[in-house]
């Protein structure tokens, strides 16, 4: 059965960008990414991967790129601030793979092996380039970019982040992501032999930290913290250690005591959104954080990306109409992603007003179950 379409821009470079260019690749589309960065860089430390979005990674061809990069782990265990274990959370055999359990990876190794993959595949990369106008016609949409060239898209794809410019551009009144009340600090620090991904709640904040490599793991603790602001370079160490004096068991305490100001320390404030559908308008899409950004609370926010590659490939893949296939697209992702980020939402609201433990683990427990469905 043929495809719809025969060529598709992708605006933004990032892992929802690189996914939607190898799956789209794959079908025999012929693709161009542009990226506004002439570096392609991706910052950021750690990222922890669900099991489900390990299934995506496997089904887009990129499952050993991952294992060079990061390691997997099978269960997630749940303690309080004193190191008191509440749960553990098995990470069971993922339904339509051989994967059991999640993973975690350093994103920016990860986004540059992905990189390398997409280079070694017949798409055209352009960085350093972005979009001037996108006008949609009846039979293809007329792309200008920065560099003064222009061309003809069978479709085009916003895959440019939670503060997305093609979202803003050309989805007149759609809403903008909204600070949560709660940030996030990053660390890279040594493994421990640690074997699974592990969490402590405290009395306003949680942390943890997931295997990255044999060596390493991150760590990350959620802050709660009213006003969105940017912490000093030279105060991240000082406020990190004094935020995680709660947290009194003795692997966390020797955590702690690793810290230095090379433990590429982060602080992000945390914001989301769920953009209501249409998610796409004519022949321009949006995918990723444009249209679902989440919390990381259920380390799915890439993993979704990741989802809507393989889904949009596999809907186009069908036939029929590009608006049907969009349709059916949008469709089929719009309860999964609303799941994760309104429960993403909720185990930041617990987290920030001191909630119950037992209702976070609850939520994380049946949200995991409930992701083990086909995407």
């Amino acid at each position: 059965m043929s495809i719809p379409i025969k060529s598709a821009l992708i605006i933004g470079g990032g892992f929802s960008g690189m996914s939607a260019a190898i799956a789209l690749s794959r079908i025999g589309v012929e693709v161009t990414l542009i990226e506004i960065d002439p570096n392609w860089r991706t910052d950021g430390a750690g990222i922890t991967v669900s099991g489900p979005s390990m299934r995506a990674i496997e089904a887009l061809g990129l499952l050993p790129v991952f294992l060079q990069n990061g390691c997997l782990h099978e269960a997630l265990d749940v303690f309080d601030a004193k190191g008191d274990l509440l749960k553990q959370i098995p990470m069971p055999k993922v339904p339509g793979s051989d994967i059991v359990g999640g993973g975690g990876t350093m994103r920016p190794a990860f986004a540059k092996a992905m990189g390398e993959v997409v280079r070694s595949m017949d798409i055209s990369v352009k960085l350093g380039v972005t979009y001037t106008s996108i006008s949609d016609g009846e039979d293809q949409a007329r792309v200008t970019f920065s560099d003064g060239s222009d061309d003809n898209f069978d479709l085009v794809i916003g895959a440019d982040g939670v503060f997305s410019s093609v979202r803003r551009d050309y989805f007149p009144g759609a809403q903008e992501p909204k600070y949560t009340g709660q940030g996030v600090w990053r660390a890279v620090i040594p493994r421990f032999g640690v074997k699974n991904s592990m969490q402590y709640l405290g009395k306003n904040s949680k942390f943890g930290f997931t295997p990255v490599s044999e060596d390493e793991m991150y760590l990350y603790y959620t802050q709660a913290r009213p006003t969105k602001e940017r912490i000093p370079d030279d105060q991240l160490l000082p406020q990190l250690n004094a935020l995680l004096a709660e947290y009194t068991s003795p692997i966390t305490r020797d955590i702690s005591a690793t810290l230095t100001d090379s433990s590429q320390i982060l602080y992000r404030p945390l914001e989301g959104m769920l953009m209501p559908r249409p998610w796409y308008r004519g022949r321009l899409l949006l995918i990723g954080d444009c249209v679902h950004a989440t919390t990381p609370h259920l380390a799915s926010g890439a993993g979704m990306g990741h989802e809507d590659a393989v889904v949009l490939a596999d809907e186009l893949s069908k036939g029929g109409e590009l608006i049907s296939g969009l349709e059916r697209f949008q469709n089929r992702r719009w309860e999964r992603c609303r799941m994760i980020v309104a429960n993403s939402h909720r185990l930041g609201e617990i987290e920030i007003e001191g909630g119950s433990p037992q209702e976070h683990t609850q939520i994380m427990a049946l949200t995991i179950s409930a992701l083990l469905a086909p995407v």
